[in-house]
């Protein structure tokens, strides 16, 4: 069986696509990377990873200007169809920018640029999102942002993660990460790309890297 197609966006600034093609490999995918000036993503996708960076150097709003590309609206269609896609970080901004998640990302609370390991607690064990991890339990994964302070309503949404002990950047509620109320759409602030080798100090982002294919 061949392994299953990923999507990994790719937009004018974006930083982090390596990374996350390396960890769709790493639990058995196939990154196909694709374009934001592409009508349609690759035959055969599975799942979508919108990674983070500074697409078009975030211009107007962090995302704002990657949401109205070419490729969204197949991303879009992608979703209603039920299938997975991820947006961390300037992906986040950009799913919230696209109306395909609620909510704003505001500057940081302390307005400067933040870069730490975080421990994040399960808040919603329902979505795929999480591998199995139980309410209450902690995955250990960095974070590196400007605009990372998640503003809205949380009705209109599913509270996957939210960050534990201290509010790092200010956001409502310390959430982390949300998905839509169906599930299939997730947006993270913190990059589960970047704990994917125990040489780092954590794995604990392969659970939700693997749910794309799960």
């Amino acid at each position: 069986m061949s392994a299953a197609h990923v999507a990994v966006l790719r937009f004018p600034g974006t930083l982090d696509h390596e990374s996350a093609a390396r960890a769709v490999q790493g639990v058995g995918g196939e990154p196909v990377y694709t374009h934001h000036e592409d009508v349609a993503l690759p035959d055969g996708t599975a799942a979508v990873v919108i990674p983070g960076g500074f697409s078009y150097g975030d211009h107007l709003r962090p995302g704002a200007l990657a949401s109205r590309t070419p490729i969204m609206a197949a991303v879009r269609q992608h979703a209603a169809r039920g299938g997975r896609v991820l947006g961390i970080c300037n992906g986040f901004q950009i799913l919230c920018e696209a109306g395909m998640l609620p909510g704003v990302l505001r500057p940081n609370a302390s307005l400067s640029f933040i870069c730490r390991q975080a421990e994040l607690e399960v808040a919603d064990d329902g979505t795929a999102w999480t591998g199995g991890r139980r309410e209450g339990e902690v995955l250990s994964i960095p974070f590196k942002h400007h605009d990372g302070a998640w503003f809205g309503d949380p009705g209109h949404a599913r509270v996957v993660l939210r960050y534990r002990g201290e509010n790092p950047n200010g956001s409502m509620d310390k959430i982390a990460g949300i998905s839509n109320l169906a599930g299939n759409v997730m947006g993270l602030m913190p990059h589960p790309e970047e704990a994917q080798d125990p040489l780092l100090g954590s794995v604990d982002g392969r659970v939700i890297i693997a749910a794309l294919i799960a």
